[in-house]
């Protein structure tokens, strides 16, 4: 090979492995840079969800809150029913004795009351 020929193939050798270089070693900054662009401009964004998901949670917090309370309710009244059985039990015989002591002031001969149950 002749000599210009040969370093006509040096200079591009030469040319390519500068332009390698420099292109590695400004390709992380130029990554970096876009990664800056994205951020600065998502992340007003992305912290608007997130302020808006905190208000969504503690609203969600309250309703499963006030739901459990009403649970809780309902649960209490259908537990006292036995309660209320024995109350209504009791008015009854309160009730017929009451009768039964009206009559006997008027001097009736009604029948005699139920004895009182236990309930």
């Amino acid at each position: 090979m002749e000599e210009p020929e040969m370093q006509l193939k040096g200079k591009k050798v030469t040319d390519k492995f500068t332009e390698s270089v420099y292109v590695l070693a400004n390709e992380p900054s130029v990554a970096l840079y876009r990664l800056q662009e994205h951020v600065r401009r998502s992340l007003p964004e992305l912290a608007q969800h997130k302020a808006d998901m905190q208000r969504w949670e503690e609203q969600s917090q309250g309703a499963i809150y006030t739901v459990e309370y009403a649970c809780s309710a309902v649960k209490n009244l259908v537990d006292s029913s036995v309660y209320f059985r024995s109350v209504e039990g009791l008015l009854k015989q309160a009730i017929s004795i009451r009768d039964h002591m009206n009559a006997t002031a008027q001097g009736h001969s009604p029948e005699e009351p139920p004895l009182p149950s236990s309930a």
